[in-house]
């Protein structure tokens, strides 16, 4: 009410500081409704991500044999949180794995890795189990190349900072510990060749496609008799 009639004593003397103080009353109007609508967009965004914490959000699954992918950059897009039953047993061989056979995903797994921002990162991943022995890894092609290790990909990175990870395989989550794999004759044991493939061009120059990095992953927070 003091504002309105401020505003109507200076419109009956002067006209520029009648429109000075309608804009400052229209932009106040305006910061305020700017605020409710960031409080709302967050309150919202807040309930997305708790309710994702419930429901879990599975990867996107794309055959990694077809053109679409490879046309996609060899990129599916993230999950977040990967949900499942907890198992606390521990796994003297994972020889298994290789026999899962999912109706839409085949052969892989899904892979659950811890961000700096504390939402889960997660991927579908193709397992590489060898016994006793369980290797999670991949490769590096095309302008990924560019990049500086562990940056090729963002799971990676992730596992790098943070070896904390969780493992969807078969229905079951199984919590783990990445370990990179630094010993290249384990590392050919696990690929049966080098883990840098390379091609020789036209001018008799060698070049780098492709480089392969597995990690080992142990289980943690199991039960042992």
């Amino acid at each position: 009410m003091e504002h309105q009639f401020a505003v109507s004593v200076a419109c009956g003397f002067d006209e520029i500081l009648c429109q000075a103080l309608r804009a400052g009353r229209n932009g106040r109007v305006n910061m305020n409704k700017s605020r409710i609508v960031i409080i709302a967009v967050l309150l919202l965004l807040i309930c997305s991500i708790a309710t994702l914490r419930i429901t879990g959000l599975e990867p996107e699954y794309m055959d990694y044999t077809t053109e679409a992918y490879n046309q996609r950059g060899r990129m599916t897009y993230p999950g977040l949180w990967l949900k499942g039953e907890l198992v606390r047993e521990p796994v003297d061989n994972w020889d298994w794995v290789q026999d899962v056979e999912h109706p839409v995903r085949g052969n892989t797994i899904m892979l659950e890795t811890r961000t700096w921002y504390g939402v889960p990162y997660s991927v579908t991943i193709l397992p590489t189990p060898r016994g006793e022995d369980l290797y999670i890894g991949g490769s590096a092609r095309g302008e990924r190349l560019s990049r500086a290790f562990p940056h090729y990909k963002q799971w990676w990175a992730n596992v790098e900072r943070d070896p904390r990870v969780r493992l969807k395989i078969d229905g079951k989550i199984y919590e783990m510990t990445a370990a990179l794999v630094h010993d290249p004759v384990e590392l050919e044991r696990i690929l049966g060749r080098s883990p840098v493939t390379t091609r020789l061009n036209d001018d008799g120059s060698e070049e780098v496609v492709a480089k392969w990095y597995y990690w080992r992953v142990t289980q943690r927070n199991v039960v042992e008799y």
